[in-house]
């Protein structure tokens, strides 16, 4: 069968073979890989990676991580979130949500499935307001509880399990993780051939990813089939620096503060280029997708990428 990162690629190259409202502009993708050879370089002689035999996981750090990336969604509510100074929304989420586990002490299933709205309020520093932010409350909660009942139904409540059952694949660990349907990350389109599924799958990926980052490294030994992460900070960036081609008047729409609408054309369009995009950068620098896609996503945090709104949709995939 189709592995999961597999779809992802296909389904996305297939959108943009087909594009209308964003482009490709190839020079540009060969001048963002030339600029990135010096990180080839040293990526490519650093040392081989150390495994996990004869250590244990941390499991209350590897549970904090899974929270974490439970929740690592509402970009398209940041303009509305009250913010930590000097941070952004996502930095924010995630910072409170450390300081809570590091005042109350570590998280478990059963913790996650009890969580409220009014306990994210808490949590995250947002007011019940009967809007925007109540809906992105409830949505948090309704992502900490499935990850605490995904664990329970399948893994006894341990992450430790989840993590081992996968085998040491970072693509099996990430399929596991769709029984949960925020991490559904699947939109549909019309293309020439009638209706069609893009898969996308932001957090399922990057939450193996992560895991290896913060608790490893040496889980899981197929990282280089993951691919870029599909968000709207990738895009904006790729946008910004002229590798992506907008259609005017999206591009006009976006200037001016247009919210898209989750699952629309443009905005699928968006994130499918991104990881096109990124899997062009892969073939070109030999860098893996995760790294490439954290490189950009940490230049987004420059002041002339700051400068340009980026696409905002309200939605709980990214």
């Amino acid at each position: 069968m189709t592995s999961l990162c597999d779809r992802v690629r296909s389904s996305c190259a297939a959108l943009m073979n087909e594009a209308s409202l964003v482009r490709l502009d190839h020079d540009r993708v060969v001048l963002l890989a030339n600029e990135y050879a010096d990180a080839t370089r040293e990526l490519l002689g650093a040392a081989a990676p150390v495994t996990l035999a004869g250590r244990m996981l941390d499991p209350d750090a590897a549970l904090l991580v899974a929270a974490l990336d439970a929740i690592n969604f509402g970009s398209g509510y940041h303009d509305v979130i009250r913010k930590d100074p000097g941070l952004s929304g996502a930095r924010s989420m995630s910072a409170r949500l450390r300081a809570y586990v590091a005042a109350s002490g570590p998280l478990s299933s059963t913790r996650l499935r009890a969580i409220t709205p009014v306990d994210c309020s808490m949590i995250f520093g947002q007011e019940l307001d009967g809007g925007a932010l109540e809906e992105l409350m409830i949505h948090f909660s309704v992502a900490l509880n499935d990850l605490g009942s995904w664990l329970d139904d399948g893994y006894g409540g341990s992450i430790a399990s989840a993590i081992e059952q996968a085998d040491r694949s970072a693509v099996a660990f990430a399929t596991s993780l769709l029984a949960m349907p925020y991490f559904r990350d699947v939109e549909r389109v019309e293309l020439s051939a009638g209706p069609f599924e893009v898969s996308l799958y932001k957090r399922a990926q990057i939450t193996a990813a992560d895991l290896e980052r913060e608790c490893g490294p040496g889980l899981f030994d197929d990282l280089d089939q993951l691919t870029a992460f599909a968000d709207n900070l990738v895009p904006h960036v790729l946008r910004v620096d002229g590798v992506l081609v907008l259609d005017p008047d999206l591009e006009s729409g976006i200037n001016h503060g247009l919210r898209l609408d989750p699952g629309s054309r443009a905005e699928v369009e968006l994130r499918a280029a991104g990881i096109v995009v990124v899997e062009q950068l892969a073939g070109l620098t030999c860098l893996r997708a995760m790294d490439l896609d954290l490189m950009l996503w940490e230049r987004g945090a420059g002041t002339r990428y700051k400068a340009i709104p980026r696409h905002r949709a309200r939605g709980v995939f990214y």
